[in-house]
């Protein structure tokens, strides 16, 4: 193995240097929202609270973990992100496998209908009026039936299929078993890294999804935990999107509400990644190349 020369050293030097401060960069604001979710509500008000939290309290926290607002936004985001993402794993997986194939007939044409589709889109008024066509305005399907499908995950998933050995297919044909047998008994069980990272990439998107709550969803009784969370940073006085008696809002700022707000409603979508940080590179990695 060759020694590094002091270029090689001085670019890895920059390199890491540059991401250092970029991850800096990108975490500063997070940081100062955490810190006001816990800081003693006095500094909040001051504007002295920066990168670190001034004093410690949880009864911000506490105030927005506990409003039945909040908790039904919780699990409408909840019942949304895992019923969306076990159904866009499950059609995505399926309409990849046929996709695999080479022999497929009119497999070009089909491609670029899928391409297309990922370029362009019918726009925001033609979607709407498909959704109250569709009687699906005020339904949680309006907020899954959209995204079912990513044609981004669906080329990832296709190229992971194409790199795995055509022997283990042929194998299972010799033996008697059908395309649905070879799907989901051979194929999906060996494609588990590239299914995980493909889930996580479609429940951050189905958790994080604001927009077409805003445009589809007017009962305040089904808006998701983004929505809600949009409403809490843009409304002046947060205790009428809290549903709380302005007694109760007498001991916690607006300010520390939001930031609270904010960090509640992203804690639970990174307890996600732990769980599938080993499958993400290797799902992206194999997925991305054949051979």
């Amino acid at each position: 193995m060759s020694k590094k020369t002091i270029g090689d050293i001085s670019l890895d030097l920059f390199s890491y240097t540059v991401l250092l401060l970029m991850a800096v960069a990108t975490l500063l604001p997070f940081a100062n929202v955490l810190s006001k979710s816990v800081s003693e509500e006095w500094a909040v008000v001051s504007g002295k609270v920066g990168i670190l939290p001034v004093g410690f309290q949880l009864k911000t926290m506490a105030y927005v973990v506990t409003s039945s607002q909040f908790l039904n936004s919780f699990l409408i985001s909840v019942l949304v992100t895992v019923t969306g993402t076990l159904l866009s794993i499950l059609i995505t997986a399926v309409t990849a496998y046929p996709l695999s194939k080479r022999h497929l007939p009119f497999m070009n044409v089909i491609m670029v209908l899928f391409v297309f589709t990922m370029m362009f889109s019918g726009g925001i008024i033609p979607n709407y009026l498909l959704m109250k066509n569709l009687g699906l305005i005020n339904s949680l399907w309006s907020l899954i039936l959209p995204a079912t499908i990513s044609v981004f995950n669906l080329l990832v998933i296709k190229s992971y299929y194409e790199s795995l050995p055509e022997a283990l297919e042929d194998s299972a044909k010799i033996d008697g078993a059908r395309t649905f047998t070879i799907l989901f008994r051979i194929i999906l069980p060996l494609s588990g890294p590239v299914i995980a990272t493909i889930a996580l990439f479609y429940a951050v998107y189905y958790w994080n999804d604001f927009f077409n709550p805003m445009l589809y969803i007017n009962d305040p009784s089904l808006k998701p935990l983004q929505l809600y969370l949009r409403d809490i940073v843009m409304d002046a006085d947060s205790s009428s999107a809290l549903n709380k008696s302005v007694d109760d809002l007498m001991n916690v700022s607006p300010e520390g509400v939001r930031a609270a707000t904010v960090v509640a409603s992203t804690v639970p979508i990174l307890l996600v990644y732990p769980f599938l940080q080993k499958y993400f590179i290797k799902g992206v990695l194999i997925g991305s190349v054949k051979g």
